[in-house]
């Protein structure tokens, strides 16, 4: 039976344009992706996201399915669930 750790999302790095990797919480990589998708136009947006109503069902979509953001020609934002313990 598979152990229910390597099901845990309690950390993730995340890989931006120009920036260091970061390695943040669950939480923290919410706050970053409302950031983010708040300086998008909304027209700009994954096609797949505009169909929530609000900013925190998208950023729950994103992290329940994806790993990265589309931000334009040379820009990305990826996020990568982590374990930090044995």
């Amino acid at each position: 039976m598979p152990n229910s750790l390597m099901y845990e999302e309690d950390y993730f790095v995340i890989l931006e344009t120009n920036q260091p990797e970061q390695i943040v919480t669950a939480l923290e990589l919410e706050e970053k992706l409302k950031a983010t998708l708040q300086q998008l136009k909304p027209e700009d947006l994954p096609s797949d996201l505009q169909r929530f109503d609000t900013l925190e069902a998208q950023v729950k979509y994103l992290i329940d399915t994806s790993c990265e953001l589309d931000l334009g020609p040379g820009e990305y934002l990826q996020w990568y669930a982590v374990r930090l313990e044995k």
